[in-house]
């Protein structure tokens, strides 16, 4: 059973992990498993070159920076399982019992944090009666977004990035991933509210 299981190894999706990996040593978040489909091959970011993301080094490849992220992710916060090279089919269940099934096969978790993008062959059963179109894309792009408030679908159930309804930027991305694993961590920490702060002193 894990806590915290992340659908898609994209920004939003690696922002999360890397903030709700960086909680470790918080009393409240030291004993959930947290786990990442870090399935890639769909990310907009395979034929990006960033010029204009804070941060990040001019002329940055976005492939590469998915290679760097999943790397960065099982150097610094080991105890976060990624699962690779699976596509997840279905969600079945309620908070905090869901069952997430991909290709290859399932998974028990408390919380799902979706973030594969708002393209519209979208097509994960369970969460096609969330599905609207997108409202800050051009219509002739057919997006989609997940119905949500503050990123939140249902009762354990987050939508993040585009997915989530935000325009396609890796800066509002990242963003809205972290902001997601902070409501988790503040969940975790019975509703007392909290982030992941790393500091030289």
């Amino acid at each position: 059973m894990f806590d915290a299981l992340i659908i898609g190894g994209g920004v939003s999706g690696m922002s999360c992990a890397l903030v709700l990996g960086s909680a470790r040593n918080k009393a409240f978040a030291a004993d959930k498993k947290i786990g990442i489909f870090t399935h890639q091959k769909n990310s907009s970011l395979q034929e990006a070159i960033f010029y204009n993301a804070y941060g990040i080094t001019p002329g940055k490849l976005g492939h590469e920076l998915l290679t760097e992220s999943t790397k960065h992710l099982a150097e610094s916060y080991p105890h976060i399982t990624q699962l690779p090279n699976e596509k997840v089919i279905k969600i079945e269940g309620f908070y905090p019992n869901f069952t997430v099934t991909t290709n290859k096969g399932s998974y028990k978790t408390k919380n799902i944090i979706v973030g594969i993008g708002s393209a519209n062959t979208f097509a994960i059963e369970g969460l096609m009666h969330y599905v609207e179109p997108h409202k800050k894309a051009l219509p002739e792009k057919q997006r989609i977004q997940l119905k949500n408030e503050d990123h939140k679908v249902a009762e354990g159930i987050y939508a993040i990035g585009t997915l989530a309804g935000w325009r396609s930027q890796l800066a509002i991305a990242s963003g809205s991933g972290a902001a997601v694993a902070t409501d988790i961590l503040t969940l975790w920490n019975n509703g007392i509210q909290t982030h992941a702060h790393d500091s030289t002193r």
